[in-house]
């Protein structure tokens, strides 16, 4: 990984974290989110545990789901947060709902305990950055794109970010495969609409 990217992740980071308005920002993508999601055919869907000032998908994914309850032909419907696969280095996603037993992973992160692997159809990533063309910074493990790599069907992906985390100039790397759409709080970002 390059300095340079290393120190664009930190600056990233720093800035999420000094946002004096993410609350707001916040209650915004909670929106958007939830605006977006209207008419997806899906009923399993991935998301992640907030930690170091990411937004929290988790209220409008349980709005979600509830609101799935009160269709005219009611769906079951279901979340799933990420647990490491240490050997694979890649992640499954475990039942999550609120009040589930959650236990702290290798990495200090909440995951749910002892419930069962789903596999989403709809897959919400968290983003440091994104630049043009559908492209995300994470943090640099990898775990999202190995887990990509390898599930069957792939899921459709969609990153979470504030406006400020996006990279005009960004520059993928030859393995980073775009994501299928990103919102933020404005609304969504990518794919651009002409």
């Amino acid at each position: 990984m390059s300095d340079e990217k290393m120190a664009l992740r930190q600056r990233l980071l720093q800035a999420r974290l000094d946002l004096p308005d993410r609350l707001v920002r916040a209650d915004l993508l909670q929106r958007v989110m939830r605006f977006w999601l209207v008419g997806r055919p899906d009923t399993v869907i991935g998301a992640y545990w907030p930690i170091k000032g990411e937004f929290d998908p988790l209220p409008a994914l349980h709005r979600w789901k509830e609101d799935g309850e009160l269709l005219d032909e009611p769906q079951r419907r279901r979340i799933g947060l990420p647990v490491v696969d240490k050997v694979h280095k890649t992640l499954k996603f475990h039942a999550w709902f609120p009040g589930c037993p959650m236990e702290e992973d290798a990495y200090g992160i909440p995951k749910p305990r002892d419930t069962e692997v789903i596999v989403p159809t709809l897959l919400f990533v968290p983003c440091v950055g994104y630049g043009p063309g559908g492209y995300r910074l994470g943090y640099g493990g990898g775990f999202y794109d190995r887990t990509l790599a390898a599930l069957e069907p792939r899921p459709f992906t969609v990153g979470l970010g504030f406006t400020n985390a996006f990279v005009p100039d960004f520059e993928p790397e030859p393995h980073d495969v775009p994501l299928d759409a990103i919102l933020n709080d404005n609304g969504v970002v990518w794919p651009v609409k002409a």
